[in-house]
C-alpha cells in the first residue's frame, strides 16, 4: 500500500469526526445562517493568511536529504499568494468589515490551530506541516463546492461572496492529485509515522475551528436538544 493510502486509512476516524461537526452536516443539507458564513470567512482569512509563511518556514527547515521537496514547496507558494484577499473580498461581497477582520484577532480555536503548525514545523518535524496540508486541501475538495452552492441558495448571496469557497475547492483536486505523488516518494517511517500523526492532530483542531462557529437558531436548538 503507497503511504498516501495509508495516511488516507489512518486518519479515517478523525475525518469521520470533523465531517460530522453539526456546521458541516447543516451547511451540506442548507441549513446557514449569514453569520455563521461570515464567521467560518474570518477564521478562514484568519489561518490562511499564515499558508505562505507556514510553506516558507517548512521549506527552510527541511533537512538536506528533502531538498528534492523545494521545487513543490515554491510552487505551493506561488499558487497559494493572495488566497487571503480573496476571503477579504467575499467578506466585503457579503457585507462584512473586510478590514476589521484583516485588523482582528482569529478566534481561540484558529489560533490554536495556527500555533500547532507552526510548533511541529520548528520542534517536531517540519515534514509533519504535510498533515495539515492534507486535511485543509482535502476538507476542501470534499465540501467546498458541494456546500457553496447549499450556502448561496440558502442565502441568496452573488458568486462574488463565493470566490474562495469555490476556486479552493477546484484548485484543492489538483493540488491533492500532486500531493498524493509527493507523499508516495515519503520513504522514512519516521517521516510517514510524523505526518500521520499531525494529520490527525490538524483533524482534530479544524474541527474544533468548525465548532467554534455560530450556529443558526433552529439547528443550534436541536443540537442542543439531543442527548449528550
Amino acid at each position: 500500500m503507497s503511504f498516501y493510502d495509508q495516511l488516507v486509512q489512518q486518519t479515517q476516524a478523525a475525518r469521520g469526526e470533523l465531517l460530522s461537526v453539526p456546521i458541516i452536516q447543516g451547511a451540506l443539507q442548507g441549513r446557514v445562517s449569514a453569520p455563521a458564513y461570515l464567521a467560518f470567512l474570518t477564521q478562514a482569512f484568519h489561518h490562511v493568511c499564515h499558508t505562505v509563511p507556514l510553506l516558507q518556514a517548512c521549506k527552510a527547515a527541511l533537512p538536506p536529504h528533502h531538498a528534492w521537496l523545494n521545487d513543490a514547496m515554491d510552487e505551493y507558494v506561488e499558487e497559494e499568494r493572495g488566497h487571503d484577499e480573496w476571503i477579504l473580498n467575499d467578506i466585503r461581497a457579503c457585507g462584512g468589515d473586510a478590514e476589521a477582520v484583516r485588523q482582528g484577532p482569529p478566534g481561540h480555536a484558529t489560533e490554536v490551530m495556527v500555533a500547532y503548525a507552526y510548533d511541529t514545523i520548528a520542534r517536531r518535524n517540519p515534514l509533519g506541516f504535510f498533515g495539515m496540508v492534507h486535511v485543509l486541501e482535502g476538507t476542501s475538495v470534499a465540501l467546498a463546492l458541494m456546500a457553496a452552492d447549499q450556502i448561496q441558495s440558502g442565502l441568496n448571496l452573488p458568486d462574488t461572496a463565493f470566490s474562495y469557497l469555490r476556486s479552493h475547492g477546484t484548485l484543492d483536486q489538483e493540488h491533492t492529485a500532486h500531493f498524493e505523488l509527493l507523499m508516495d516518494r515519503i520513504e522514512d517511517p519516521q517521516d510517514q509515522a510524523d505526518i500521520v500523526h499531525a494529520a490527525s492532530a490538524f483533524y482534530r483542531l479544524y474541527a474544533d475551528v468548525f465548532r467554534s462557529l455560530p450556529l443558526p437558531a433552529a439547528q443550534a436548538a436541536t443540537t442542543e436538544a439531543q442527548p449528550a
